[in-house]
């Protein structure tokens, strides 16, 4: 069976706060457990009112507490916020924390609006530049240290923290070939290169130390209930959030509303349904079908889901629902 794995965002829903949002995290992660994902990432996001997970590597020593065997770590760390030595120490500590159970996805986007990334206090044109250059950094804190090797990440060092590269472009496909990386894409929230990215990457890669043929990971959102139209309601949250993410309206995570009618414009309609064309909402066999089909177009390595449901028990459901979809799975080859 294909690995499923979850993208959580700890969202803080509407009339709920962060230490709410961080413990539904952890509720998360132990349900995903239970139910045999293969890894729960957090995503480093700033400045936003509903998500709680800016401190991104503390929230995975939080919900990694937690569990025992599910894998836990980044989608993403936003490398170009912070120094690779900084990254090295706190993926180090981690992977001394859960040995074994710790990844370090990475992407270049700051991960928040342009004020707030200037006061993350980094120079934010030369680390977007920079970004080949830090990766190489940081494989080297994170590997075997070299005899004259002069600045030493601790912990960090000798923890090989596999890295795994994020992205929404073509770019990041030419870099994680370049590199023999993993490959995630974000095609829960740009769908436009999806195809032409995992193309690139599969074309050119080269073989790495750490792997030795591509490995793709796809991103949907997902909303599994035991209606269509159950799911569908819980899914104008997401509706919602992306509406005001259009408008630059920053607010806690929304209550689902019975009808997005007055909530949307026709253009903000066709915009935010293009956005998640790839989104699987529905039923056990709702989901089944979108899946399988989806699956087969990629031909992807392992699926990651990002669940935007407002109410923590729907969301508790829908990873549920989600690992019995791909009990049954068959994807056409």
């Amino acid at each position: 069976m294909i690995p499923f794995s979850i993208l959580d965002l700890s969202p803080i829903g509407e009339g709920e706060n962060a230490s709410k949002a961080l413990e539904n995290s952890r509720r998360m992660a132990i349900k995903a457990e239970e139910h045999g994902y293969e890894r729960i990432w957090l995503a480093e996001h700033h400045g936003m009112p509903g998500i709680a997970s800016a401190a991104t590597s503390l929230v995975i020593a939080h919900v990694g507490a937690a569990t025992s065997r599910i894998r836990v770590g980044s989608g993403g760390i936003m490398l170009p916020n912070h120094s690779p030595l900084v990254i090295a120490e706190q993926f180090g500590t981690l992977a001394a924390l859960l040995p074994g159970r710790v990844d370090l996805g990475l992407g270049r986007a700051p991960g928040t609006d342009m004020r707030t990334a200037r006061a993350l206090r980094r120079n934010l044109d030369a680390g977007a530049e920079n970004f080949p250059h830090d990766i190489v950094e940081l494989q080297r804190y994170l590997g075997e240290p070299e005899p004259d090797q002069a600045i030493l990440a601790v912990p960090g060092m000798n923890s090989h923290v596999p890295i795994f590269l994020l992205g929404s472009s073509v770019y990041s496909a030419h870099l994680a070939a370049a590199f023999g990386l993993p490959y995630s894409f974000a095609s829960h929230f740009a769908p436009d290169m999806l195809m032409d990215a995992i193309a690139i990457y599969r074309e050119r890669f080269q073989p790495s130390a750490t792997l030795q043929k591509p490995y793709v990971m796809v991103g949907v959102m997902g909303v599994g209930a035991d209606t269509d139209e159950e799911a569908e309601y819980l899914f104008t949250s997401a509706q919602q959030q992306f509406v005001n993410l259009r408008k630059n309206v920053r607010t806690q995570f929304p209550k689902p509303v019975e009808s997005m009618d007055g909530h949307w414009s026709d253009m903000e309609r066709i915009t935010v349904d293009h956005t998640l064309r790839y989104a699987t909402v529905g039923s056990h066999a709702t989901i089944e079908r979108k899946l399988a089909d989806f699956l087969s177009d990629t031909g992807a390595d392992e699926l990651i889901i990002s669940m935007p449901i407002h109410s923590i028990e729907k969301r508790l459901r829908s990873v549920e629902v989600f690992s019995e979809v791909r009990g049954g799975l068959k994807i056409a080859a």
